[in-house]
């Protein structure tokens, strides 16, 4: 549990949100001593120890006996945990009964098969701000965590049958291992961190990549703690480290043999939901802010960087308004380039709200060769959140001249629908199929025709199916003293807002609320206007709703 040297800090209520909210069996190992601007340090509730700072980082620190004035309230906490050991582990259980004080190493002993069955989860306390019960956290990793063989094997799937398949945890067994992280090392190069499952990944190796279906070969490995790196020449099942030399990976891929292909579960990033311009200050950092976007892009899976086909202005999108704020700073800090940036904007979707079908006859004549295809394409709105969907009816296939025509039509669809119908926006949560098609003979049927009917036909029905934009709405979740719960109330409400609930937190209320992305920009200089600086907040992305008439005449006024 982190930031309790922060106004409003509550142990005790957020432990009880974690059981009640969470539903784990949250037990807490430590205590804090003191809260907010008054947190000091915290008590080792195994050892019944309190550990005291000497320092403002929380470098130096002691550890001796419980101050008299928490005597009190660290033993019941002690007992509290004991009892908890107790119900969740049988050999405790009976040591306990038969002797209720345990030893520190029967303690730590029981935590630890409590969490490696998944019966208990130990609660550390601290402000890593400050480095303060980071150590006990470290310390905690160590004792209580399950190595990989006491955990279920993990669960991959066959490239091949597509059939799910265990990994085997060996290191003889055919490798298997996960990208998690990339980062930028300035001598380096571009460092892949992985996760070996399986097998043993060593120097030189080819390893094959199941998603781009290539080969990659591992140039080095390294053994990265903090900022020293330690050159490596295998690494085992279980273990982590960098590796050097990929091409074509990123986050969520995974590292394999190729005789045994596998793909273990990815990482899946939510789309951008904001986007701005970014250029370079001058002509002659145009291609150093090009790669330095790229890597900032491949480092995160939620930044994304593309080329606006009308106006050819680069487009560097994410999370929202603070992430697009990170993104030009490490740019300036990390890869010293200097970027004029426009102002951010919201991306917005496009979807549909009613079935349509309509029917597109294309018939050119192309460098004197005519091209012709009949196809008839129904669009249909989906559930939120279910994305695209493309189709081609069986009645259909069987009259396409060729079997690889289905492909591209397919691929047709896809491009429509990224590029929408009202303002260029993507379309979302749209099924688009074509139902019948038409053609008068194999010659002038060909994939030019065939192409540029399925997008005008997807056209046309998206636009008779009742298209409306959607816009992105944001959980936002503020904490405030309640004298100024009316003031954020009617602004949250003045931004197109609904409160959702609100509950009371101590001496602090807690709000929660729904608001367009579009209306919080500049959100958090205005909380702080409104709350003397009083209130905090964080916000993530909730879902998209339909956009309100006023807003879609502006967008379509742009």
């Amino acid at each position: 549990m982190n930031k309790l040297d922060r106004m409003g800090a509550d142990f005790a209520r957020v432990l009880g949100e974690m059981r009640g909210k969470l539903g784990a069996n949250a037990v807490a190992v430590a205590l804090p001593v003191g809260a907010a601007e008054t947190y000091a340090g915290e008590i080792d509730l195994i050892s019944m120890k309190q550990r005291r700072y000497l320092d403002a980082e929380g470098k130096a620190f002691e550890d001796g006996p419980v101050d008299a004035a928490l005597a009190e309230a660290a033993q019941a906490a002690h007992e509290a945990l004991l009892e908890a050991l107790a119900e969740a582990d049988d050999a405790f259980m009976e040591a306990y009964l038969e002797e209720p004080e345990q030893p520190v190493g029967a303690i730590r002993a029981a935590i630890r098969r409590c969490v490696v069955a998944q019966t208990l989860v130990p609660v550390f306390c601290g402000s890593s701000l400050r480095n303060k019960g980071v150590q006990a956290l470290l310390d905690g990793i160590v004792d209580f965590l399950p190595s990989p063989d006491e955990r279920k094997a993990p669960v991959g799937t066959n490239v091949r049958t597509e059939a799910e398949t265990e990994i085997e945890q060996s290191p003889s067994a055919p490798l298997s291992a996960l990208v998690f992280k990339i980062a930028t090392d300035p001598y380096v190069g571009r460092l892949f961190f992985v996760r070996v499952y399986g097998g043993t990944l060593r120097k030189g190796q080819n390893v094959y990549n199941p998603r781009t279906r290539q080969r990659e070969r591992v140039m080095k490995l390294l053994r990265v703690k903090s900022d020293e790196e330690e050159e490596l020449e295998a690494l085992g099942a279980g273990d982590i480290g960098a590796v050097v030399g990929l091409k074509g990976a990123t986050t969520g891929d995974t590292l394999c043999a190729e005789n045994k292909p596998v793909a273990l579960m990815g990482i899946t990033a939510p789309e951008p939901v904001m986007f701005m311009a970014i250029e370079p200050k001058s002509t002659a950092e145009k291609d150093k802010l090009a790669e330095a976007l790229a890597e900032l892009a491949a480092e995160d899976p939620t930044c994304q960087v593309r080329t606006d086909a009308e106006t050819g202005q680069k487009i560097l999108c994410g999370m929202g308004e603070l992430h697009l704020e990170i993104l030009v700073d490490r740019l300036r800090r990390e890869f010293h380039v200097t970027a004029n940036t426009g102002k951010p904007m919201v991306s917005y979707c496009e979807t549909v709200t009613k079935a349509a079908r309509q029917t597109y006859t294309f018939d050119r004549e192309i460098a004197g060769k005519r091209h012709f295809a009949t196809l008839t394409v129904e669009v249909s709105p989906l559930g939120r959140g279910e994305g695209r969907q493309t189709a081609v009816s069986k009645s259909a296939q069987k009259r396409l001249p060729r079997p690889e025509v289905c492909a591209i039509i397919m691929d047709a669809l896809l491009d429509a629908i990224a590029t929408g119908v009202l303002a260029r926006f993507p379309m979302t949560d749209v099924r688009a199929e074509v139902v019948d098609c038409a053609l008068l003979d194999e010659e002038t049927a060909t994939d030019v025709a065939f192409r540029s009917a399925a997008v005008m036909g997807f056209r046309e029905a998206a636009l008779a199916a009742g298209p409306e934009f959607l816009e992105p709405i944001m959980s936002l979740d503020i904490v405030t003293p309640p004298e100024y719960v009316g003031d954020i109330m009617g602004d949250i409400n003045g931004r197109r807002g609904q409160v959702r609930d609100m509950e009371m937190k101590g001496d602090l209320q807690d709000v929660r609320a729904s608001v367009p992305l579009a209306e919080l920009f500049g959100y958090a200089t205005a909380i702080r206007s409104l709350s003397r600086g009083r209130a905090g907040y964080t916000m993530e992305p909730g879902a998209f709703a339909v956009a309100p008439k006023a807003v879609k005449e502006e967008l379509l006024n742009r």
